[in-house]
């Protein structure tokens, strides 16, 4: 079996505590809260949920579509959050599809510590572009990751996609 190490993520799944109290502010409460959809990097709210690009993206593009109630798992989320959320799933899709053009995409949500959530206390669910050849080196090498575009340009397209 092939393995695929990502060390630059261990970075941000450091910055949380293991033992990270609910009381302590949650990122993905607090950036939407704030009323500073730029400064955070939001593209879109909806009535349930809002997508947010990923500060440590795996690529350009890496977003995360957040139920506004914190929660820890999808199986807590009411059959509307839920249908939002799977909404900007194929939303966001067909926007980085049109901005981007990606080959692929990985899609997927960590449920819980063990399962590798960085965030375990508050589910969110990625969608991340890929294409052939966007792996490199650079992590390994030079503990780099290279993301080949600003984030600021691609919030910016993203909105206009929509």
């Amino acid at each position: 079996m092939e393995k695929l190490f990502s060390p630059w993520r261990s970075k941000y799944i450091e910055t949380f505590s293991v033992s990270k109290s609910e009381t302590q502010e949650c990122v993905l409460c607090v950036a939407p809260a704030d009323n500073d959809d730029d400064a955070h990097y939001i593209v879109t709210r909806g009535k349930h949920c809002y997508v947010i690009m990923n500060l440590f993206p795996y690529n350009s593009g890496h977003l995360m579509i957040v139920p506004f109630r914190h929660v820890p798992s999808i199986v807590d989320l009411s059959s509307e959050e839920l249908a939002e959320l799977m909404s900007f799933v194929q939303k966001m899709m067909r926007a980085l599809s049109t901005t981007s053009h990606p080959a692929g995409f990985n899609l997927g949500s960590n449920v819980g510590r063990m399962a590798g959530a960085g965030i375990d206390h508050h589910v969110h669910f990625h969608v991340v572009p890929r294409w052939d050849g966007d792996t490199n080196f650079m992590p390994v090498l030079a503990d780099t990751k290279v993301i080949s575009e600003d984030m600021a340009n691609i919030l910016t397209r993203l909105r206009k996609a929509l």
